[in-house]
């Protein structure tokens, strides 16, 4: 099986597991369960839940352990690019090729979306948890991890950076913080969390936050160059929004060569945290694929 067929194969689960997550029932609010299923099916990578299932391989885990907490993730996720989306935020029209969901449902509802995105993302995990009779604690534990780097401490912090470096001067020290905790800490804790679950040791725990820690900051430093030189028709949603709202990215400080530098590096730097590492080939892969990757 060559990477893209157990990519496939991965976010096969996944998807599968997500159908599942969020139904529509017959009831007086119920355009706020399809606003809800509207941004979570839309299509995307599953970059994180694929994440997470291939850590749970390498390791010799069980996927029925780590789906609920691969798939919380992707709920967060989606809930993120709701908000993000809004006129408040990013104010983008689009998202994966279609109108975003405020467009579609109204940003009263775009809000609630997300917000109960989030409320079942976490009803999930506790689910698993309170279900648990081999490991409760360390389901608890990536629990743990995962609202930690959605919140406060992550994914919300870098959020509140970027709306404060609009139209403001920021360091390259502070641009990296930002991204790292904006977009990189729940790429991050996708792999720790089921490495957590699955028992990895300390020297694997220590592989696994390096080459996370670096994906993250790949990932964004390829979306910052996807939205200066990106194919908006590819991409499915427009370019140069980073430009618009007077944003500094990686492209606008480094210029978009060094900045294609600094990708390289920040991959190899990942690429070497795996080394000696058994059953990594995918994540390595991985790394390489979001250097690559067109959208």
């Amino acid at each position: 099986m060559n990477y893209q067929e157990k990519y496939d194969a991965y976010k096969k689960q996944v998807d599968k597991w997500l159908e599942s997550c969020v139904r529509v029932p017959d009831v007086p609010e119920k355009r706020l369960f399809e606003a809800m299923r509207y941004s979570l099916l839309a299509g995307g990578k599953r970059l994180r839940p694929v994440l997470s299932l291939a850590v749970c391989d390498m390791l010799g885990g069980d996927f029925q352990d780590v789906l609920p907490f691969a798939c919380a993730i992707e709920l967060i996720h989606a809930y993120s690019l709701i908000h993000d989306d809004l006129p408040c935020m990013d104010d983008d029209d689009f998202r994966r090729g279609r109108p975003t969901n405020h467009r579609v449902f109204g940003e009263a509802t775009a809000v609630l979306a997300g917000d109960a995105l989030l409320n079942t993302a976490c009803e999930i995990m506790l689910n698993a948890v309170l279900v648990d009779r081999k490991d409760p604690a360390g389901k608890a534990e990536a629990s743990r991890i995962i609202m930690s780097a959605a919140g406060t401490s992550g994914m919300i912090a870098g959020q509140m950076l970027d709306l404060e470096s609009e139209n403001a001067s920021i360091t390259f020290d502070g641009l990296c913080r930002m991204h790292m905790l904006k977009t990189g800490a729940l790429i991050s804790a996708s792999i720790l969390s089921s490495a957590r679950i699955c028992g990895a040791d300390k020297r694997t725990w220590d592989a696994l936050d390096s080459y996370g820690r670096h994906i993250g900051l790949a990932f964004q430093i390829k979306d910052d160059l996807l939205d200066f030189e990106g194919d908006a028709n590819v991409l499915g949603k427009s370019t140069g929004s980073d430009e618009k709202n007077n944003k500094s990215t990686f492209v606008t400080m480094l210029g978009i060569d060094r900045a294609k530098e600094f990708l390289k590096e920040t991959v190899e730097k990942a690429l070497k945290a795996l080394e000696g590492m058994e059953n990594s080939e995918f994540l390595a892969d991985t790394a390489v694929f979001i250097a690559e990757r067109e959208k």
